[in-house]
């Protein structure tokens, strides 16, 4: 596991999360890419790592489809809500 290099960007609130809720059901970047390709989000490592930095803005339909690969709701991703 690489450790982050960059500081935590401020472009989105839902980065940790993705980043948490990914390491919690061990799936590694290169799987979460695949099943957003699968419902048609165009991502590449790069930006999946911004993502997660919190140094690239989310889109709405992003955010829905990483709520339901991840299993949570966006509520949660937005940390508005508990597990």
């Amino acid at each position: 596991m690489r450790i982050r290099k960059q500081e935590l960007g401020d472009k989105n609130i839902c980065g940790v999360r993705v980043s948490q809720r990914r390491k919690e059901i061990n799936m590694k970047q290169v799987e979460l890419l695949r099943r957003l390709q699968e419902k048609g989000i165009e991502f590449n490592a790069s930006g999946l790592s911004k993502l997660e930095g919190q140094i690239r803005t989310v889109n709405d339909y992003e955010l829905v489809a990483l709520s339901d690969i991840l299993g949570v709701s966006v509520y949660w991703l937005l940390g508005m809500e508990e597990k």
